[in-house]
């Protein structure tokens, strides 16, 4: 990880004025609380937890859109099997049988055929 570019503070402030985008790109992940953070600004003395907090949103926002985007891929495999199944087979090189009573018909003709 890469060392954050921008104070503590500044990354409180991104976060109070709901700035996540500018608080990520100023290392608001790589944020880990060191003694002393609390002090540094005194009308938030819960910067550390509020850093943490923040964090912590954005890792479940994250894992949140991770399981989405594998349950949109999971339910297109499953139609696309679903699909694959309903589809009818290809058909055979040979050409078809005959219907029940054409071939009924044919086999008596055949059988008159050998018939002395």
């Amino acid at each position: 990880m890469h060392a954050p570019s921008a104070s503590p503070r500044q990354l409180l402030q991104y976060v109070l004025d709901d700035d996540l985008d500018a608080a990520l790109d100023a290392g608001l992940m790589d944020y880990a609380p060191q003694p002393g953070d609390a002090a540094l600004d005194p009308q938030h003395p819960d910067l550390p937890q509020r850093l943490a907090q923040a964090q912590q949103r954005l890792r479940t926002a994250w894992a949140a859109r991770a399981r989405y985007r594998a349950r949109a891929v999971r339910l297109a495999r499953r139609a696309a099997e679903r699909e694959a199944r309903r589809a009818p087979p290809p058909a055979p090189d040979r050409k078809p049988a005959l219907p029940p009573a054409a071939a009924a018909i044919l086999a008596r003709a055949q059988a008159k055929a050998r018939q002395p």
